[in-house]
């Protein structure tokens, strides 16, 4: 199978790697609850594998984002996203991994990305990223804990453990781990 997909970043010409089954369905879950959320609040608009435009230096190929019907001018070429969505999502892979955590990172927090995921699909964990002031802070690790790691814990911190991750953008929304890392990598 070939794949010719590339991204820009920083001026540079990248090809985008084939991603893996269990990457596919990962993303593929998270898009299926906040897309059944988007629709039936009329909220706006979700996107997997489409170019986002931030200038002719920068333009990647997130694994999913979110464009609210407030911001959806950027959508208006019907070709690409010209601007900042307000959620980006990337799913690590081991090749991408660096390039998702620094560069990307960094253009998506200079550009006024709201919320940015990094999920990590070996650790079953999710780091949720929110804009503020023009900076990111570290909202929180989610991590989905199998029976074997939960049995490991003591009571207070069992009460700790969060079982859903919120989409701020989407107040109200809250999507189980388990949903989202039930077809992956073991």
């Amino acid at each position: 199978m070939s794949d010719d997909t590339y991204e820009t970043v920083r001026g540079e010409k990248v090809r985008l790697p084939s991603i893996p089954l269990a990457h596919c369905q990962i993303k593929g879950n998270i898009l299926m609850a906040v897309g059944k959320h988007l629709i039936e609040n009329k909220r706006g608009y979700f996107f997997g594998n489409v170019y986002v435009r931030f200038d002719d230096e920068n333009i990647f190929m997130p694994d999913f984002c979110v464009v609210l019907k407030e911001h959806e001018q950027i959508l208006a070429n019907r070709v690409y996203i010209d601007g900042a969505p307000d959620m980006v999502v990337e799913v690590l892979s081991k090749s991408t991994r660096k390039k998702d955590i620094t560069v990307k990172k960094d253009t998506y927090e200079v550009n006024g990305v709201r919320e940015y995921w990094i999920v990590d699909p070996w650790a079953k964990s999710i780091d949720v990223y929110l804009l503020r002031d023009g900076k990111y802070f570290l909202s929180d690790v989610y991590t989905l804990f199998d029976e074997k790691d939960l049995a490991l814990l003591d009571d207070n911190e069992k009460a700790e453990v969060k079982h859903e991750v919120p989409v701020t953008i989407l107040d109200g929304l809250k999507i189980p781990l388990n949903f989202i890392f039930k077809w992956g990598y073991r």
